[in-house]
């Protein structure tokens, strides 16, 4: 079969693999009908030193069962699933607790020679755990906003909630990607009072005021936690919503929390120290956040796409073939295209 694989820095190839075939009595094979390329792809992609050995890439997946495990139970062949951004058996005690991203028996894709999402199939680990059937044909027009449930609206969604936001709350987003427009329409759902979305795109920011939010800050640095503030009559708001990985978008994030303010890390960190010093600390502001645990939230989330509630398939705003793969990901590099869908 074909699949994506990346050699280094800019190096992207869609090339021939071995098909997948079970290996555990609780895997699944998937056949892909749909994937994408996220933003977290693109660290790799401008940064993996180069190497003859190419590893899989890709995360985010819906397809149909083609085959089960002896082991695998409430899946059949023909079945329309969604796959989280890791695979989990949705039994142990962390699974349990909300934390598939924590399973003991769970991982990535695309490493330890689990398949990439990026790809015409895919063996699935756990099956039975990681995987949920989609009540949708093949050719079903909601398959992009059922494919962020994979990863990017879990996510914004995961931002929100840790940060506690509600009704009657203030909420800055930071990052006009992917996540960020997620974490607006997650916030929008929890019925935050005010959402300022801070980025500098004018197609993505239009977006995000269609998802729900209020007011757009174009400016970067001290000039945008500036405008925050004079939103909010110089407070700063009650939760920010890191959805970008920087240092720089984290000190944004500490700069227009409000005192007793929570900040919401979900962009993959670039950084290994965080700003946290006296003046954070004397404002007693909470850092929270982490990877999400898609897992744990599809179920809520799904009647909602599924009625039409939430539109997040919105996000995608280029479809490719999978051996247009490697242009989406210079598209998506270029800042030409906010979310790539990619269609094998």
């Amino acid at each position: 079969m074909r699949a994506t694989l990346i050699y280094g820095a800019g190096d992207v190839r869609v090339e021939n693999v071995p098909d997948p075939v079970l290996r555990q009595p609780t895997d699944a094979i998937v056949r892909v009908l749909r994937s994408c390329i996220c933003g977290s792809d693109l660290w790799p992609y401008g940064s993996r030193p180069a190497s003859e050995h190419a590893d899989r890439i890709g995360h985010e997946f819906l397809g149909v069962v083609e085959e089960t495990g002896s082991e695998v139970s409430g899946l059949k062949r023909g079945d329309v699933v969604v796959a989280p951004f890791v695979w989990a058996d949705n039994t142990c005690d962390f699974c349990a607790e909300g934390l598939q991203t924590s399973c003991r028996h769970g991982g990535m894709w695309a490493a330890d020679g689990i398949d990439g999402g990026q790809g015409e199939a895919v063996r699935v680990p756990q099956a039975q755990g990681t995987l949920v059937k989609l009540p949708v044909g093949e050719d079903s027009a909601l398959l992009p906003s059922l494919l962020t449930l994979s990863d990017v609206l879990p996510t914004g969604h995961h931002c929100a909630v840790k940060a506690g936001v509600g009704p009657r709350t203030t909420v800055a987003v930071v990052g006009d990607g992917a996540v960020g427009l997620s974490a607006v329409l997650a916030a929008k759902r929890l019925g935050a009072e005010r959402i300022i979305l801070m980025g500098r795109h004018k197609d993505r920011t239009d977006l995000g005021r269609e998802f729900g939010a209020t007011d757009v800050v174009t400016e970067r640095g001290e000039e945008g936690i500036e405008r925050v503030r004079e939103l909010t009559g110089g407070d700063g708001t009650h939760t920010v919503l890191e959805c970008v990985g920087t240092k720089q978008a984290l000190e944004t994030c500490f700069g227009v929390a409000r005192h007793g303010g929570v900040v919401s890390r979900v962009g993959a960190p670039q950084y290994e120290e965080a700003p946290m010093g006296f003046p954070v600390f004397m404002r007693n502001i909470t850092l929270t956040g982490g990877v999400a645990p898609a897992r744990a939230y599809i179920e809520e989330l799904l009647p909602e796409v599924l009625d039409g509630t939430i539109e997040p398939g919105r996000v995608f705003d280029r479809t490719v073939s999978l051996d247009e793969v490697p242009d989406g990901y210079r598209a998506m590099a270029g800042r030409e295209a906010l979310k790539v869908l990619v269609r094998p």
